[in-house]
């Protein structure tokens, strides 16, 4: 398997081969129990998604030999959650390709449940039929699987992190799945969006740390946005509409994508409604966003689409919205029209004038914060922002990450995550002020249930730090053996979170190991 694209042993029928052996698995139990035939579904599997990773004449020879109703039943359950994460993988490259896609499509009726399933139940089937167990309950084959390679004296949590990051492979990996049929066969939108409480957890399902390149749940609801269907399931989805906005006011390298299906929501008058009425208050925070990713003007999209167009329909449709929505859009059209004209029209004696007023007004904010006058603090930042003009967007950053700070002091986790939020959207590049991370990771650490965006701008805080250190951002003097270390606090609030984000935390409230090896 070291040269998958070798066309020797495929041409020599080793992809059939692999075929026949899932088929007389899956048909002979007692041969499977037998000897070390156990790890054969494994192999075969894993074979079959390697040779096919990159070839689409592999992925035909595998359709071709039959592979596909045996893996389907292997994503089943028909075996054990190992073979399972072999044959997701499998499945999705051989959904991948023009030539082969035909063939799993005639199955997708069956093949969208399966996956969808597989996806939504294998962190708890992980847990509850390998982690959970003591090692010595635990099957033989799929410990020898799992611990291959691995050395050094703590092999026992070794195998628990393999067994962790295989069971992300496996949602992820059924994820891509889905996501591959959903975007070839429109059709299939509909099966996917039956279960509300699959869509409710989708933007909950990540790659973690460990798969951070897989777009996992929130790739396959934008796929799920570009359609009527999709998008009416999704719109009448509190909990996804709900994950979508935290997800866009997070530093995850998905954020994007989040925004990118909250605009399709937008984009359509059938779910606009809906969701603007939901989503609003947050997508206002991220108005002043230029660039994000591979996405450009972002912001500017996200004003188009909540301020609609300026005719009759558009004013009816903003008047029904529920009034904290209402209030965003007021202060959105605010800020990014009315606000910008007056600047416009204004001579620049007037405008350097304004600027040096909401300087002091700064520094006076400034010293009632450090005295204590927290509330006082917080008019004079309000007076500030509004007699900054738009076009000074450096001294509107540090006035909302100011701000957010005074918040945090009254423990206000909302507003304080809106500024942090609304400083960051300012930043440039993106996301990329140190202290409007921290302050935000605060806010959400406060919130409760945002753990894991919590962390992420934990992570992001730790690596403009270090990185800050790295190039000099310390005196001389103070560089050393300690330059590099992280404040105390941000160090705990990472443990903290790791410890709440992990990928079994849902499920293992219980605790201990089942039948466990004193």
């Amino acid at each position: 398997m070291d040269a998958p694209d070798d066309p020797e042993l495929p041409s020599l029928g080793a992809i059939r081969c692999m075929s026949l052996l899932l088929a007389r698995a899956l048909a002979d139990a007692a041969w499977c129990c037998r000897g070390q035939n156990a790890c054969v579904p494994y192999y075969a599997a894993h074979v079959l998604g390697s040779y096919t990773i990159r070839s689409s004449a592999h992925a035909e020879l595998a359709v071709a030999a039959g592979a596909v109703r045996p893996l389907l039943a292997l994503l089943g359950g028909a075996m054990t959650w190992v073979e399972r994460r072999a044959a997701a993988r499998a499945l999705g490259h051989l959904a991948s390709y023009d030539a082969t896609f035909p063939a799993v499509a005639r199955c997708a009726d069956e093949a969208v449940p399966l996956a969808v399933r597989a996806a939504s139940t294998c962190i708890g089937d992980v847990y509850a039929n390998y982690v959970a167990l003591a090692p010595s309950k635990r099957p033989k084959y799929q410990r020898d699987l799992l611990t291959r390679g691995l050395a050094g004296g703590s092999i026992d949590a070794a195998e628990d992190r393999k067994a962790e990051e295989w069971a992300s492979q496996l949602q992820c990996w059924s994820l891509y799945f889905l996501s591959c049929l959903a975007s070839r066969d429109p059709s299939s939108h509909a099966t996917i969006c039956q279960d509300p409480g699959f869509l409710s957890e989708l933007c909950r399902m990540w790659g973690g740390l460990a798969n951070g390149d897989s777009p996992a749940g929130v790739g396959l609801l934008r796929l799920l946005c570009r359609s009527a269907v999709g998008r009416g399931a999704i719109a009448a989805c509190p909990d996804a509409l709900s994950g979508l906005c935290d997800l866009a006011r997070s530093s995850d390298d998905w954020q994007y994508m989040a925004i990118d299906c909250l605009l399709l929501l937008l984009d359509d008058p059938e779910t606009w409604h809906a969701v603007a009425d939901a989503t609003a208050p947050c997508l206002v925070d991220l108005a002043e966003l230029r660039r994000l990713g591979p996405r450009r003007r972002l912001g500017d999209a996200i004003t188009s689409a909540l301020l609609l167009n300026d005719d009759d329909e558009g004013h009816l449709r903003v008047r029904a919205l529920g009034t904290e929505a209402k209030e965003a859009v007021a202060s959105l059209r605010e800020v990014k029209i009315e606000r910008k004209e007056r600047e416009e029209a204004m001579s620049r004696d007037e405008l350097l004038e304004r600027k040096l007023l909401a300087k002091e007004k700064k520094r006076q904010g400034n010293g009632m914060f450090w005295h204590g006058e927290v509330d006082r603090a917080i008019e004079l930042y309000t007076e500030a922002l509004e007699l900054c003009p738009p076009s000074g967007r450096r001294d509107r950053l540090v006035l909302h990450s100011n701000r957010a700070q005074c918040w945090l002091a009254r423990r206000e986790a909302d507003a304080a995550a809106s500024d942090a939020t609304r400083a960051l959207s300012l930043a440039r590049p993106a996301n990329a002020h140190a202290r409007s991370l921290w302050r935000r990771a605060q806010a959400y650490d406060m919130k409760g249930g945002m753990a894991r965006e919590s962390l992420l701008d934990c992570l992001a805080f730790a690596g403009a730090w270090i990185d800050h250190r790295k190039h000099g951002g310390q005196p001389t003097a103070a560089r050393g053996a300690n330059k590099q270390k992280l404040p105390y606090c941000v160090a705990r609030m990472i443990g903290k979170q790791m410890s709440v984000t992990g990928l079994f935390a849902g499920v293992s409230a219980g605790g201990g190991k089942v039948g466990r090896d004193d």
